[in-house]
């Protein structure tokens, strides 16, 4: 396994970690910003939710390799969800480039785990 590898997959599940932590805890100003989006507070903790195992899902791909695509799949997945709600929204670039960077990086993560497989 790359040191790359390691260093996006953790990168990853950090960010995501720290994001469902926040949706979960319906932390300001992430809270206000998917209310603004039509997110309700149960959804909220449900996206928060699977952004947490997605992260650790992907952080534990770098021992158990298909868990860590799997997860990176869905973290892709949920991000283009995320893409679709601000898109739907007509926020422009400046509040829609956190899902695409996001987004980004999941699929970085997981074609690198699926370089190693």
């Amino acid at each position: 396994m790359s040191i790359l590898t390691i260093i996006v997959s953790v990168l990853l599940g950090v960010l995501f970690l720290a994001a469902g932590v926040q949706k979960i805890r319906r932390q300001q100003p992430v809270a206000g910003i998917l209310d603004g989006l039509g997110v309700g507070p149960s959804f909220q903790r449900t996206i928060g939710a699977l952004e947490v195992l997605g992260g650790v899902g992907v952080a534990l791909g770098l021992l158990l390799e298909p868990l860590g695509v799997a997860a990176g799949i869905g973290l892709a997945l949920l991000m283009i969800g995320a893409l679709a709600y601000h898109l739907r929204a007509r926020d422009g670039f400046a509040k829609s480039a956190g899902p695409v960077v996001l987004f980004v990086v999941a699929a970085a993560a997981t074609a690198l785990q699926i370089a190693v497989i």
